[in-house]
């Protein structure tokens, strides 16, 4: 074949491209239309449902015209009395409003760990987020040193440094973001092993703080006011829009490092970037709500099942759809054993176990 004949065939190729280009762009956009009217509709939902159930009752329809009321431009009448008034928006707004950033921030930081790492069980909990907020608040709560004061509460900074802290030393056990996923979730195993046994060791230690230690570590979105949502806020804020500025080179990622360094994309620094945000993520979240189980992975793959694997619609759907789940699990706590609460971990374990164990065995083959 000669010289002039190969040259003469790649235009050919190149305008096949565009066209095919297209057609998987309009597919791609067509499909998130849907699956974010179905998440937004769930979390709206899911909002209204926890500003309405309670021991005090507030029904549906004066919840929507309060939160209509309020809009700058619109004025309705909701009926409410000064008592409802402030259950509403001193105790029910600001736990609905705190599950959906927590929701959010693990869903994002799941998704973000999963596509870094190329690997479905990647988790911010698996790689010793858990275990080092764990063990930093179980070392706050035995010393009785613990504030209680609002944003500056001790518990939640303890457990945001033991949660870094985890992640740090798993990050450098593993040799880092450029190794390969399976040994760096091997060192997560090393690292949470040693610290849930410490973290053991102090409540054996200390058996008349076990109730607080395991309330704590079963999660819980109880709140007295906004403090918890204004310290989780910027976290999300600024990390959020990191991880999603760099959703497209998740996706080059996939092709394999060679690929995208070709492509002028560094995945050194790119996954140095995006454990750094998604940790910080992820220990914010653990900081105010205690140890919530598997929502950084059962979000992630039900949003892959629906609309595909493009992390361009994963994570931003994500955010969304980790923030409605964790508003509905907050939901089920309240009412499955009312007028007892069940800890919220222990909803989401429920729903999590067995599609943990089902991502498991369909991984298999990629582990091996």
């Amino acid at each position: 074949m000669t010289a002039n004949g190969r040259l003469e065939r790649a235009p050919a190729v190149e305008t096949e491209a565009p066209a095919l280009l297209s057609d998987a762009a309009r597919r791609a956009f067509q499909l998130p239309v849907a699956a974010v009217a179905v998440a937004t509709a769930m979390l709206v939902v899911g909002l209204v449902f926890s500003l309405t159930i309670g021991p005090i009752d507030i029904g549906w329809r004066q919840v929507v015209l309060e939160l209509v009321d309020r809009l700058p431009v619109l004025a309705a009448d909701s009926g409410l009395t000064e008592q409802q008034e402030v259950i509403l928006w001193q105790w029910r707004m600001p736990r609905a409003v705190l599950g959906v950033l927590v929701g959010a921030s693990l869903a994002l930081s799941g998704a973000t760990y999963q596509g870094v790492f190329r690997n479905p069980l990647a988790d911010p909990y698996l790689l010793g987020v858990a275990a080092g907020a764990g063990l930093g608040a179980t070392l706050v709560i035995v010393g009785g040193v613990d504030t209680g004061w609002g944003p500056f509460d001790t518990i939640a900074g303890a457990a945001f440094v033991g949660a870094l802290a985890g992640v740090g030393l798993t990050a450098t056990l593993g040799g880092g973001p450029g190794r390969a996923p399976a040994t760096l979730l091997l060192a997560g195993v090393a690292v949470a092993s040693f610290l849930t046994a410490a973290q053991t060791y102090l409540m054996q230690r200390n058996t008349d703080t076990l109730r607080q230690v395991y309330t704590w570590i079963l999660g819980r979105l109880g709140t007295t006011g906004w403090d918890e949502v204004l310290v989780l806020a910027p976290y999300l804020a600024v990390c959020g829009v990191l991880v999603l500025a760099h959703r497209r080179h998740l996706d080059v990622l996939r092709l394999g490092d060679d690929e995208a360094a070709s492509l002028g994309v560094d995945p050194r620094r790119v996954r140095v970037i995006l454990v750094i945000a998604a940790s910080l993520l992820a220990a914010a979240a653990v900081s105010v709500s205690g140890l919530i189980s598997f929502v950084g992975i059962i979000v992630p793959h039900l949003i892959r099942l629906a609309v595909g694997a493009s992390y361009r619609i994963v994570l931003p759907l994500a955010a969304i759809g980790g923030g409605a789940f964790l508003m509905l699990a907050d939901l089920a706590a309240r009412t499955v054993a009312s007028p007892a609460e069940l800890p919220i971990g222990v909803v989401t374990a429920f729903v999590g176990a067995p599609f943990f164990a089902i991502v498991l065995l369909t991984s298999r083959r990629a582990l091996a």
